[in-house]
This record gives structure tokens, sequence and C-alpha cells, in this order.
């Protein structure tokens, strides 16, 4: 079927997060901004998914549930025809979302004093779920050159000789600044942490989200070796626009490190719900149709941003994103203080955005724009940056074109 993605949804009158009135009103000021926060889509899911919700729903009763064998069968038919990787039943773990599947990580293999490298800036959540644990957050910062981030191999060799250093989160692909990282990255960074017994943690919820050029590798097929020294965190959630059913599936193939992990998930009591067990089979055995759609949409999406920015933000940068929904724009031109900038975003342009500075180092003066919304959406929060750069800088506000 052809989905519709420039349809325009109101989710004020539901729970979103993203769209409540009274967040934004305490977190950004103004009940009307317009949101483009938090990493999820304003677009319908699948429509095989809601056909399945719907059924489920009717059928009334909603017991416990379990990992099925079709639950886990979806996931691994997914990975071995998108990925090229065969995983086992066995090696599946089920967490109700990736952050709490990190926290437990971080439990199960770490003691308070112990340190976690992230590659900053990077996903906000990391930072609290290795403090909140006792845990020291260890910078391994990107180098941007050429508005492309590579990873600074230099600095992680010495980062990892550390005996306190215990894990490596990897984003892959890397979120905010959309990098999907190339098999040589990803060997020379493997090779480095477990020649040093630094276990890799790769977080690859956006790992479906890639755009024509590049291609995700999973941490873990690139050999067994990297296999056995890895956790691999995946979910239809980010891909099929699923977050508020919590679902994920954590992937272990060494078997002590799974027994580990799996004895601190038993002792939490944690199954999958009614709704999330049918909707990733559904997502997972029906949804590549829209997935692919959905690809297209937003390749168009980036086009948007790359010819506004270059025609009519000067001193914006834009960093072209290789996978993932998310922008990464570069305000340092015009904006030495990046607290000031976040007051610009609130007050003037009346946006909601994530602020570049929650990333961590390296990420002052940038801002995160989700542009997984309509095309309509998305021109209205560029023009609104705009007008209220011109009304700044004292010039006349260019046309709409």
């Amino acid at each position: 079927m052809k989905y519709n993605f420039d349809e325009m949804i109101d989710r004020t009158t539901t729970d979103s997060i993203k769209w409540s009135p009274k967040h934004l009103k305490e977190n950004f000021g103004d009940e009307k901004s317009l949101p483009m926060w938090i990493a999820d889509m304003d677009f319908r899911a699948p429509q095989p998914v809601i056909d399945t919700l719907i059924k489920r729903a009717e059928h009334g009763i909603f017991g416990y549930g379990h990992q099925s064998e079709a639950f886990l069968d979806s996931l691994i038919a997914w990975q071995e025809r998108r990925n090229g990787w065969t995983i086992e039943r066995e090696w599946i773990l089920y967490t109700p979302g990736i952050i709490p599947a990190l926290n437990f990580i971080v439990q199960s293999f770490c003691i308070p004093g112990d340190k976690i490298i992230v590659q900053s800036p990077v996903y906000y959540p990391f930072y609290n779920i290795i403090q909140n644990n006792g845990c020291h957050v260890v910078e391994n910062k990107l180098k941007l050159k050429e508005l492309k981030y590579e990873m600074d191999f230099d600095q992680l060799e010495d980062l990892v000789k550390d005996s306190r250093t215990k894990l490596l989160f990897l984003c892959s692909p890397h979120n905010p600044t959309g990098r999907v990282w190339t098999h040589e990255e990803l060997i020379k960074l493997g090779r480095i942490c477990i020649d040093n017994d630094v276990m890799i943690v790769s977080d690859e919820i956006h790992s479906d989200l890639i755009y024509e050029g590049h291609t995700h590798i999973p941490f873990a097929k690139i050999s067994d070796e990297f296999a056995n020294h890895s956790i691999i965190c995946t979910s239809p959630t980010k891909t099929f626009n699923l977050a508020g059913l919590h679902v994920s599936n954590i992937i272990v193939k060494n078997r002590k490190n799974r027994n580990i992990l799996k004895h601190r998930l038993e002792t939490m009591d944690i199954d999958p719900g009614s709704f999330a067990t049918v909707a990733q089979i559904a997502a997972y055995n029906e949804g590549e149709e829209w997935l692919s759609q959905l690809l297209n949409y937003l390749q168009g999406n980036i086009e948007l941003i790359e010819s506004f920015v270059n025609k009519r933000l000067s001193g914006v940068k834009f960093i072209k994103p290789e996978g993932t929904y998310l922008a990464w724009l570069d305000f340092t031109e015009l904006f030495e203080n990046y607290k000031v900038l976040e007051q610009f975003m609130q007050s003037k342009a009346k946006l909601a955005l994530d602020e570049g500075y929650i990333f961590g180092s390296g990420g002052e003066g940038f801002e995160r724009i989700n542009f997984a919304c309509s095309r309509e959406l998305l021109k209205d929060a560029l023009e609104r940056i705009e007008k209220s750069i011109n009304l700044i800088r004292g010039t006349t506000i260019s046309p709409s074109s």
C-alpha cells in the first residue's frame, strides 16, 4: 500500500510527551513551541502493525507475555534478511527498552568506581546511566573534519589502558551526528578494546534507518571474537515508531556474559507485554514496504534541510546524516555562547529542540532536530530559524520558496 507521510496528525490529545503542552511549557517555555526534540516520529506505524494491535485488543485478555518462538524468529529473520547476520534464539534477551538494558548491563558487569567510555557528543542518557550506577564517564571525543565525524583512535588507545575501564558504549549508527561506522572503523575500535579487555556495548537502535551509499554493520557480525566481546542492543521501536510499546532485544553470544545478564533480568521479573510481542512480529514480518517508503521520504527531508541551510541560513552548517532521522546543525559561527543559542531557539524561534550541549563535550553550539515529520512541519521549523536569525541581524526576511 502507499503510505502518506505528508499527513499532519494531531498528537496533542494523546499522552505524547513530545507534544504535551504541559511538558513544552515546563521545559521549553511555551506550550505552543514546535516540538522536534525527542526521537519519535510523527508518522503512523505500518498498517499491518496497527491491524495486529487492533486484533490483539479485540481478543480482550491481556495476561502475562513471553518471548514466543514467533517473537524470536521475527528478529532472527530480520537480522538475516537486512544485515546478513545469523543469530540464535538463545542469544536473545528481552528488555523493555535500550535505556533499561544499558542500566542492567552496567549493573551486571561493573562495580561503583569503574569507568565507561562514550564517544561524545553522544546520546545523552548514556551519561546518566553511567553516573547513576556509581561509575565514571570517560569521553573519547569524536573529531569533526570537513563536516564529518571521525573516531579518535589514538586517544582511545590511551583510555583503554586504565584497568578500571570496563565498557565502551558504542552508538551505531551514531546519535546525534548521524555517522554510520564503516567496517574498517569498527574493526579498529574493536581491536583496541578487546586487546585491553574492554567490552563493547553497541546501541544499534537506529540500525534500520540507513541512507543510500551506507551500510550498517552489526558489531557482532564482524567475527566470533568480536561477538564474544560485545553485547548488541536492538529494537523495532525507532524503525517502526513503536517506542511506547517498550520492547528491545539484547543479543549476547557469549554464554558466560549472557547468563550473568540473564540472571540480572530474572531478578527484575521482566517479560514482554501483550502488545509488544505481536507488534514486533508484525513489524519485522510485514513492515518492510512501509520502511522502504519511509526512508525515501526521510531522504527528501534531508535534501530539504541541506538546500535550505545552504541557501538561506548563512553561518549555519549541516552535518548530513548517513543514518537516523536526526539532523545535527552547527550554529557556533552565529552564537559564541551555547546558552544564548538555547534561549534564542526557545524564545525567538519557538522551537523545542535537543540542545547540543546535553550530548556532552563537542556538542556545545549545535542543535539536534528530529526530521521524522511531515515536510510542511519541517519547513515551518526551518523558516522559524531563518526568520529569527534575520530579525536579530536586522536584515530583510527572505521570501518563502
